[in-house]
């Protein structure tokens, strides 16, 4: 089938357009981009006033399938994740049972493809049951379909194993997603140690943490001459040791969150469980230090840590309410905000959430050269909404964002030639 994608301004970092142009798929893939283009018999896609771009990858989510179904399940997930207008997520490996073998990763590629939205890359775990230990079998993994490997919830503990894993992914070209956590100073904590922790009376996590973990990671890669990625960087002094990596010439990348930019530890202020999230929402200076990295790419990606959580999670004690929050379908227009606000052009915003994201993980897609995947996201930059409970897709609703008027939302979300999501004509 051909689809045609009349009158959008076509954004692609990797090719350095900017520009108003049509854009033709069929076959799965681009087949054109170019003015005016005239085509018979191809469905045709309005885009004025819209931006098309390659599609949205999310290189971190938690789908919680298999074993936490209530909480939200691949399908679910997936349709979230196409109605935010991501076209491919990376699902971290802390399932139930946790992704520490080919059975579990091929389990989640088939209910992928039954859900039959988005594409879902499984990450497998870097240790057998996440326990910090043992390493998991890297090659049976990947040829299983594993796209990289971590421990995402839990940090690796021993240096030592985490070497072993950097030096060993590199042998199967598979990407080590680091959850840098030292444990020791957060173990107990429930908020950012300061006027967080000040104010509610609770045990605080320091952002000292964070960079003592990122510092080990980025000695680690040094050492072993393997890359390594940062997931969810928060603080501004875990910035500062990723930029001296890169400067010193390090094979080092990081993501934040649009938490870790959008918010500060003010969210917490009065016990909202829903502002509860790990690493914990910091102070203002930090995500000051988290847009200027995003602004000078010392962050190379954005990516939502999309936590889903039921309510009887969420709906109770703060220092017993789980961690996390959802975010595929706010992540766009709050990445929006910060070009709206002059942080970052809009070619950047693309790149941090299309093409980084792709080349991070050596994933198909963060691009619309001809011959690439037909992974397109059209979005409409100055769409109004608000989020209400109704309006998420997830299955889950531990949004800190309920209540927001939200500037920017996916009007076609298109997966391998085909729209899987339509916000004009509603198809789920």
């Amino acid at each position: 089938m051909k689809i045609l994608l009349k009158g959008g301004r076509i954004v692609d970092p990797s090719q350095g357009l900017d520009q108003a142009a049509d854009l033709l798929l069929e076959d799965g893939k681009v087949v054109a981009l170019a003015p005016d283009l005239a085509v018979e018999d191809a469905r045709v896609l309005p885009c004025e006033g819209l931006i098309v771009c390659p599609g949205l990858i999310d290189l971190h989510v938690h789908f919680r399938e298999p074993g936490e179904e209530w909480k939200e399940t691949i399908a679910t997930g997936s349709l979230a994740a196409v109605a935010g207008g991501f076209t491919a997520v990376a699902c971290m490996p802390n399932t139930r049972p946790p992704n520490d073998n080919a059975e579990v990763t091929r389990y989640i590629l088939k209910k992928a493809q039954e859900a039959g939205l988005c594409r879902v890359w499984p990450v497998a775990c870097i240790t057998k049951g996440q326990k910090g230990e043992q390493l998991t079998e890297f090659g049976e993994l990947k040829e299983a379909g594993a796209v990289a490997v971590s421990d995402d919830g839990r940090p690796v503990p021993e240096a030592a194993v985490m070497r072993l894993a950097l030096e060993y992914a590199k042998n199967f070209d598979l990407p080590v997603i680091s959850h840098a956590e030292e444990l020791s100073l957060s173990r107990g904590g429930h908020v950012n140690e300061g006027l967080a922790s000040a104010r509610l009376g609770l045990r605080g996590i320091p952002a000292q943490g964070e960079a003592i973990a990122i510092f080990r990671e980025v000695m680690l890669a040094e050492l072993t001459g393997s890359p390594v990625h940062i997931a969810h960087v928060s603080t501004r002094s875990g910035v500062e040791i990723i930029r001296r990596a890169k400067e010193a010439g390090l094979s080092v990348t990081a993501e934040t969150a649009p938490h870790y930019f959008s918010l500060t530890e003010e969210a917490t202020f009065g016990y909202h469980t829903n502002a509860k999230v790990n690493p914990p929402l910091r102070s203002e200076e930090d995500r000051r230090a988290i847009e200027e990295a995003l602004r000078d790419g010392t962050i190379d990606a954005i990516a939502t840590d999309h936590a889903p959580h039921s309510p009887l999670e969420k709906f109770c004690e703060f220092e017993r309410a789980a961690f996390g929050l959802i975010g595929l379908e706010t992540a766009l227009p709050l990445a929006l905000h910060l070009v709206e606000r002059g942080i970052i052009s809009l070619p950047r915003l693309v790149e941090l959430l299309s093409c980084a994201p792709a080349r991070i993980l050596k994933l198909p897609g963060g691009s619309l050269r001809e011959g690439s995947p037909a992974d397109v996201t059209v979005f409409d930059p100055e769409a109004r909404w608000v989020v209400t409970e109704e309006e998420l897709h997830s299955k889950s609703k531990n949004s800190p964002f309920l209540g927001w008027e939200m500037r920017g939302r996916a009007v076609y979300t298109i997966v391998g030639g085909r729209v899987v999501f339509s916000r004009r004509e509603l198809l789920s």
